[in-house]
């Protein structure tokens, strides 16, 4: 029989009100922040954790979800949570940088933190982003497509959490205390982590090993995000190969490699066939350095375990590169290519309204205070930044003068030979809260160019509320004629955090269609506490949809 007009409207409507019913949710979590002792490495010392666990509890949400995350601090630090990787659109008050977007949590008190996840799938992650408190409190962001979206990759079998991390073993807050105290940088961490335990590798640590059983013949995705504050790391599995199918929430063209760089604040979803002889097999990460800096080059492993081989055989260890191989990351990092297909387009921006050119130096700054008399110091620009008493986002809201300014230089001061012989000086770096406008729906060009000031060294910087298209990267000093003709235009890698190569530079390109006060800083929580960072300042659209949300009722005050 027919259906009359009138009942083919209500079926439409009631199908599209059924698909809305179950692809968009509200999901709703209970983060509490506390004190926690935790065992690792032979005692046991307090750590700030959320909901007592770590690493903290996981977001699972799909693409189009509402979230909903009450934090209730009941600390004695004050406490911010940012939600790496996820863009916020016109809401920056959700973000969670300390004093950039809000005003921390102070201890005994709640706030809600409200987004949407929109046009985002993939793995993401959050962390604490205040002080260093995020060498603790930090956790998974699971970001599943829509219904009835596939991945753009073959369907695995299960899928399995990888996080790296760092552990000290005493009060990491109090060693940075001590650290600015002596004008010193704090000590190195104790050893670095795989879902918040060391392996078997350390004293003490048989029990504090994380293990992931599969079965024979199946493929296995595996969520690798690095948590670590101060370390780039490689990944690898013993016997293993790995196929890399996103980086940074968005998809990427598979490649198959040994092992991975990752950088603090970086995801990657791997593909693993469980296709070699049953045994046990370590999953291993230590850090990539390639310079002579001290760190903990210990090895943090895990155990891969097909099913049926008892516990007592002991694993076999992967063909990690050595700790300094600049050519393995510069190879590993030049195989990333965007998928750039019809329904995952890389839409990089071919006109440039604003070119940027941002150096990275290191230096060293008169300190009466401290016990040295002198203090390490970072800067872009030559401009070192001094955190603001109120959340800049609320001042620029609310215009209220006199907590920043918006003259942040497109380019350095005094040009000079940036990777030639090193400098001790630092040419003259200034305190101050400068930051640079940018005009709604514009496209920017940043160039990141590390310096030889003090010493050349890699950078991972993050930009908030947006990703951007690495489109070229180089060792040496950048030259804009002749390296802007090799960019890739086409499928660069789409990202939100990204490492400027030690002694050399890195392009990104992004469309600012994101109004607010968005933060960027090196993602090596030692060179943000010494001042790496700046933010920019998005200005709002003339349509209705393309301006600052009005803050919560909830906001934190200072």
């Amino acid at each position: 029989m027919a259906l009359t007009a009138r009942a083919h409207f209500l079926v439409l409507f009631l199908i599209g009100f059924i698909a809305l019913s179950v692809e968009a949710a509200v999901k709703k979590y209970e983060f509490n922040v506390e004190v926690k002792n935790v065992s690792r490495l032979c005692h046991a010392k307090p750590i700030v954790t959320v909901n007592g666990r770590f690493p903290g509890p996981t977001i699972y949400v799909r693409e189009g979800d509402r979230v909903l995350v009450n934090v209730t601090n009941n600390a004695h630090y004050n406490m911010s949570i940012h939600w790496h990787g996820l863009k916020q659109f016109r809401n920056g008050w959700a973000d969670g940088p300390a004093y950039i977007t809000q005003c921390p949590i102070q201890t005994g008190h709640t706030y809600t933190y409200d987004f949407n996840v929109t046009d985002q799938r993939g793995t993401l992650w959050w962390h604490a982003h205040i002080f260093w408190l995020r060498a603790t409190v930090y956790g998974a962001i699971v970001i599943m497509p829509k219904l009835a979206t596939p991945f753009p990759f073959p369907q695995p079998y299960k899928e399995e959490l990888i996080i790296l991390g760092e552990w000290w073993n005493t009060d990491v807050e109090q060693l940075v205390k001590q650290g600015n105290s002596l004008g010193l940088p704090p000590n190195s961490s104790d050893a670095h982590t795989i879902n918040g335990k060391p392996g078997p590798l350390f004293p003490c640590s048989e029990k504090h090993t994380f293990a992931m059983e599969v079965e024979q013949g199946k493929t296995y995705l595996l969520r690798v995000i690095n948590a670590a504050l101060n370390d780039e790391l490689f990944f690898a599995i013993a016997g293993h190969n790995l196929t890399v199918v996103e980086i940074d929430a968005v998809y990427t063209k598979p490649f198959t490699t040994p092992s991975i760089l990752i950088a603090p604040g970086q995801t990657t979803n791997l593909l693993v066939q469980a296709t070699q002889p049953p045994n046990r097999y370590f999953m291993a990460a230590r850090p990539f350095m390639d310079v002579p800096l001290t760190v903990d080059n210990k090895t943090a492993t895990a155990i891969l375990q097909y099913k049926g081989v008892p516990t007592t055989v002991v694993p076999l260890l992967p063909q990690l590169p050595a700790p300094n191989d600049t050519g393995v990351a510069l190879a590993y990092n030049s195989k990333l290519k965007s998928l750039n297909t019809p329904q995952f387009p890389a839409n990089v921006p071919l006109k440039v309204d604003r070119h940027l050119f941002y150096t990275i130096g290191l230096g060293i700054n008169s300190c009466p205070s401290c016990l040295n008399g002198t203090k390490l110091t970072a800067s872009l620009n030559n401009i070192s930044f001094v955190m603001p008493k109120i959340g800049l986002l609320q001042a620029h809201y609310f215009n209220i003068n006199g907590v920043f300014t918006t003259d942040f230089p497109d380019n350095p001061p005094t040009p000079f030979n940036y990777t030639g012989a090193p400098l001790t000086a630092n040419l003259g770096t200034k305190l101050g809260t400068r930051l640079s406008k940018i005009a709604y729906n514009s496209t920017v060009e940043l160039v990141l160019q590390d310096t030889n000031l003090l010493t050349v060294e890699s950078h991972p910087f993050h930009l908030h509320g947006y990703n951007f298209f690495v489109v070229g990267t180089g060792i040496g000093n950048f030259d804009r004629n002749k390296d802007s003709a090799k960019f890739n235009l086409v499928d660069p890698p789409e990202r939100n955090t990204v490492g400027v190569p030690t002694g050399g530079w890195t392009a990104i390109r992004f469309r600012a269609n994101n109004p607010g006060v968005w933060f960027m800083h090196c993602h090596l929580e030692l060179h943000t506490g010494w001042g790496l960072k700046t933010a920019f300042v998005v200005e709002n659209g003339k349509g209705p949809d393309q301006s600052i949300l009005p803050p919560p009722k909830d906001l934190p005050t200072c």
